[in-house]
């Protein structure tokens, strides 16, 4: 199945749950909502009819070609854009009401007549929480350069460098092998660049950021992963970068070592690997996301690690997250979730401990829930790896 077709299939899954909102139209403005109805970014709206084709309004650039365009200086001027086409305003209307500013809601909602309002935002990152066929062609094509990635993370590593000389040494190669750079994230506050490397008592800060883990970062401003800390022996180096080498973001994180380990990281770290494969063999479609949080917090009380299961001052209440065109998408496994697994969901899923002293030790690959069950596509090395 090629993009065209693809598309097609999505605009028909929000048309389908449109109507059972009973509502007559969505018009959408936020980049991954743009790419996932039109597959291009523009400054402009889509808007996309219960019933029928779609209409764009758009504002740059301005040689934007597609069926049914109308070029805008401000939104105001989407009405003559109904007019002209003889379509009736809708009198029930999606707006992204958790993403765009309250001013720009006010506007749209007066240029559309003051329909009554509901919530796109909610609508499409449902929507896009069950993958198409084309999408997960795209997720394998990530998953196979981050892969490539981390194989060559061994050879950047050298004697007396800092975690930030190591990112940046790794987004090099992340960028040679085809990384988009670019990493977005769901929600206010959460810029974080190309990924995160815990090391050493910087693996211990916790962050603002709805994040496994945390670390101080560099600055104030962007309070996450590294912070110059400087790489020593004993230490574990956690490297959770992002696959973004499509617009679809595979998730993956493997740990490093610096000479010995104690025994105490390495235990943990087999107990990360023993919930993975604890929660693959269990997973299913049909099973509540919160049933495998609870199946981790079993093998992690078992195993007496629970202070520091996903944190150690401040813990994550989930063991994993659904991934697409952003990296925390839907569902999310938290012990109140109320999503069920379903075919052809992509998840993260990332057991991690906080060992004091040493740093972070865990795993983290991507998943595809199949009809059978899941399905790795993030696939590279998963003991802890000596470099030094």
């Amino acid at each position: 199945m090629g993009m065209s077709e693809d598309l097609l299939m999505r605009r028909k899954r929000v048309q389908k749950a449109m109507s059972q909102m009973d509502v007559e139209g969505c018009l959408l403005t936020v980049d991954v909502n743009l790419y996932y109805m039109t597959g291009r970014v523009f400054g402009g709206y889509f808007y996309l009819p219960v019933e029928g084709e779609p209409f764009f309004f758009v504002k740059r650039p301005n040689d934007f070609s597609d069926d049914h365009v109308m070029f805008i200086r401000k939104p105001e001027q989407i009405a003559d854009g109904f007019a002209s086409q003889g379509r009736p305003l809708p009198r029930k209307l999606l707006l992204e009401t958790d993403e765009i500013s309250w001013n720009e809601g006010l506007r749209l909602q007066a240029t559309f007549g003051s329909p009554e309002i509901g919530n796109a935002t909610a609508l499409m990152r449902q929507v896009r929480m069950i993958k198409t066929p084309w999408e997960i062609d795209r997720f394998r094509l990530s998953a196979q350069q981050h892969a490539k990635t981390y194989s060559e993370i061994p050879s950047c590593f050298h004697a007396g460098m800092t975690d930030v000389e190591l990112q940046a040494a790794i987004e090099y190669r992340m960028r040679l092998n085809g990384s988009l750079g670019i990493l977005h994230a769901f929600g206010p506050n959460m810029n974080v660049f190309m990924g995160s490397i815990l090391t050493g008592t910087n693996a211990e800060a916790p962050s603002p950021y709805d994040f496994a883990l945390g670390g101080s970062g560099q600055t104030p401003l962007c309070p996450i992963g590294a912070n110059g800390t400087r790489l020593k022996e004993g230490m574990a180096v956690m490297v959770d970068m992002v696959g973004n080498y499509t617009a679809y973001l595979t998730d993956m994180t493997r740990v490093f070592a610096l000479g010995k380990l104690p025994e105490q990281a390495c235990r943990a770290h087999r107990v990360s690997l023993a919930i993975q494969e604890k929660i693959v063999q269990a997973a299913r479609p049909g099973i509540p996301c919160a049933d495998l949080y609870a199946m981790a917090m079993a093998e992690v009380e078992r195993a007496a690690l629970t202070d520091c299961f996903m944190g150690i001052r401040q813990q994550a209440k989930f063991v994993g997250h659904g991934i697409g065109l952003q990296i925390n998408e839907l569902p999310v496994l938290t012990p109140r979730s109320k999503d069920v697994l379903q075919p052809n969901m992509m998840l993260a899923l990332e057991p991690k401990f906080v060992i004091p002293g040493v740093g972070a030790v865990g795993i983290e690959n991507s998943f595809l829930v199949t009809e059978t069950g899941l399905e790795k596509i993030t696939l590279f090395e998963e003991d802890i790896i000596p470099v030094y």
